[in-house]
């Protein structure tokens, strides 16, 4: 019997077999071959079977701030005309003459939160003192607008100055025009609404249906 050919045959065997066990052995999901079922693609970070050594949950980013946060300033409302109080009386500088000659108006904040009024207000004289009767007076704006933040109480000025009455008893306009007197007075801020006013003490009297106004202002005029 040859002997010879039956080891060599068995040995042939035997290394094929190992060969093929070790195939099979780098083939398996814990052997160290890439193949998809020992990758890492597609799972998360840390995630069964990664050999990363930082979790996902020890890099999570913090909270994102909220949209408000204060990185730039808050607008503030403008004023409305419901959420002012307004007041008239005389200047105490003022035009020489007999009639009213210059008065201030007072603007209050009594909305019970913070708002805002600009720019120079329109002035109408209220005939028999009712709005719907009222005369536009011709304004002559003087002064810078800026806005005026109004705290909760807060108070804005404007500074009316007449074309003056001259002479006692009912007094002449230099014009040659008549003077003329109104109850009350129609003032018109923008964006916050009229208001209707009334001095203190007596009827305002001016000439010429002509007034100079300031821009209203945080500064009480004189």
């Amino acid at each position: 019997m040859n002997y010879g050919t039956g080891i060599r045959g068995a040995a042939l065997a035997l290394v094929t077999a190992s060969a093929a066990t070790l195939l099979m052995t780098g083939c398996q999901p814990g052997g160290n071959a890439t193949g998809p079922a020992g990758s890492s693609r597609g799972r998360p970070a840390g995630g069964a079977g990664s050999s990363s050594t930082t979790p996902a949950t020890a890099t999570a980013p913090a909270t994102a701030a909220p949209a408000t946060a204060t990185t730039a300033p808050a607008t503030t409302a403008g004023c409305g005309a419901d959420g002012l109080e307004a007041s008239m009386y005389q200047a105490a500088v003022r035009p020489q003459g007999t009639g009213t000659g210059a008065v201030i108006v007072e603007f209050t904040n009594v909305s019970g939160k913070p708002c805002v009024v600009r720019g120079r207000p329109t002035v109408a004289g209220a005939g028999q003192g009712s709005p719907q009767s009222s005369r536009p007076l011709q304004v002559t704006p003087t002064g810078s607008v800026s806005a005026v933040r109004l705290a909760p109480g807060g108070r804005a000025w404007t500074k009316l100055t007449f074309v003056q009455v001259q002479g006692e008893g009912d007094g002449y306009c230099v014009s040659g025009t008549r003077p003329v007197t109104y109850p009350t007075l129609v003032v018109g801020l923008p964006g916050s609404g009229s208001h209707q006013v009334a001095l203190e003490d007596g009827v305002l009297a001016e000439c010429d249906d002509r007034v100079t106004v300031t821009a209203v202002s945080p500064a009480k005029p004189s």
